[in-house]
């Protein structure tokens, strides 16, 4: 008989002196459980459980030998036991305080979804979506954060009166957003592009272009986003000496676009120029300077802001600012998976990525 082995949490299991690692190989139509694996490694059910599932307090020696068992006896880990042991839920919520019908009709969230879900498939992890609005949503949601039913949180298009930077901290749940939050932008990891600049850089293609009367349709000032780009804006025209008073304030939709653009018609019907916060309100509004007869780029010059697809569609293809956001959604998810993996990492981590001018045909 041979001698039972050591066991790093002080139990022993008896081996077996025949030709199989510890007596036992694999049996079609078997299914191998964890007190096998114990049993073949030499180790006891504890320690198994920790090595195959991630837990802490297994040494070296004792994780090779139940590795080896897993391989030979063929077994599957089981995720419930591995979640008990681990207290992880191996998925990541993505946050987007928006209407649902926004959130499947805007190319904005359909590339952060593909591009958080790309980083979470190399490592296996489920991504949850869930989307709330100021109010009893937003309440039920932040109830089942604080539940730890996920690992981690990435929250995109949040306002300045949801105050998730705020809330989720508090609830000690990693997070990363993307976008500057409005509040607690130094207690929260985040992910931005400088919109202040590229606010500027599309209303400086068009001062360069000889516009005189440039108008500018905004995002809602209640987002960083928003608020950014109307100001750079606001100091471009200031530079080059020009009024800056013709705004009119949309909210990222077609319909929006096209119901500021009326608007500023309305105002002012020699406009010359048009900056726009996004591409679908851009797309909204030279569908209205067609109807009043007016030509792009010939009677107003119209520049855009994210190049997300529409932009290249559009007819005149429209001149746009690149919103980096699958690169942004990228990093993100990967700054959210070093706090999960990390406890003690840093929280107030910013990472800024710089715009770029797409020319196109629209101005």
């Amino acid at each position: 008989m041979s001698p039972p082995s050591d066991d790093p949490d002080g139990e022993a299991t008896s081996g077996s002196a025949n030709g199989t690692l510890g007596g036992t190989s694999k049996t079609a139509g078997h299914t191998p459980t964890l007190d096998e694996v114990a049993r073949v490694a030499g180790v006891s059910r504890a320690t198994a459980s920790r090595a195959i599932n991630g837990g802490n307090r297994v040494s070296p020696a004792a994780q090779s030998k139940v590795d080896a068992a897993v391989a030979s006896l063929g077994y599957v880990p089981n995720p419930a036991a591995r979640s008990l042991v681990t207290r992880r839920t191996d998925s990541v919520a993505l946050v987007v305080p928006e209407p649902d019908e926004r959130v499947f009709s805007d190319p904005f969230f359909l590339a952060t979804l593909r591009s958080v879900n790309r980083v979470l498939a190399t490592r296996d992890l489920q991504l949850v979506l869930l989307l709330a609005q100021p109010g009893e949503e937003e309440r039920r949601m932040l109830r089942y954060l604080g539940r730890h039913h996920i690992d981690g949180a990435i929250v995109v298009s949040h306002h300045r009166s949801d105050q998730l930077a705020d809330h989720l901290p508090a609830l000690g749940l990693p997070c990363v957003f993307v976008g500057r939050p409005w509040t607690s932008a130094d207690q929260v990891a985040y992910v931005d592009t400088d919109n202040l600049g590229g606010g500027r850089a599309a209303t400086e293609v068009l001062v360069e272009r000889g516009c005189r009367r440039i108008a500018n349709i905004a995002g809602p000032t209640d987002m960083a986003a928003g608020f950014d780009r109307l100001a750079g804006w606001r100091a471009a025209m200031r530079e080059a000496g020009l009024d800056d008073d013709l705004v009119e304030l949309g909210d990222f939709t077609e319909a929006g676009g096209a119901a500021a653009a009326a608007a500023l018609l309305e105002r002012c019907p020699e406009i010359d120029g048009l900056v726009v916060a996004s591409d679908l309100m851009a797309a909204g509004a030279m569908a209205v300077l067609d109807d009043a007869g007016l030509r792009v780029p010939e009677d107003v010059a119209v520049v855009g802001y994210d190049d997300l697809g529409v932009a290249a569609r559009s007819t005149p293809a429209l001149t746009t600012v690149r919103n980096p956001i699958g690169a942004m959604a990228e990093q993100a998810t990967r700054m959210l998976l070093e706090q999960i993996d990390d406890a003690h990492s840093p929280r107030g981590i910013r990472v800024i990525f710089p715009p770029a001018v797409v020319h196109r045909d629209s101005a």
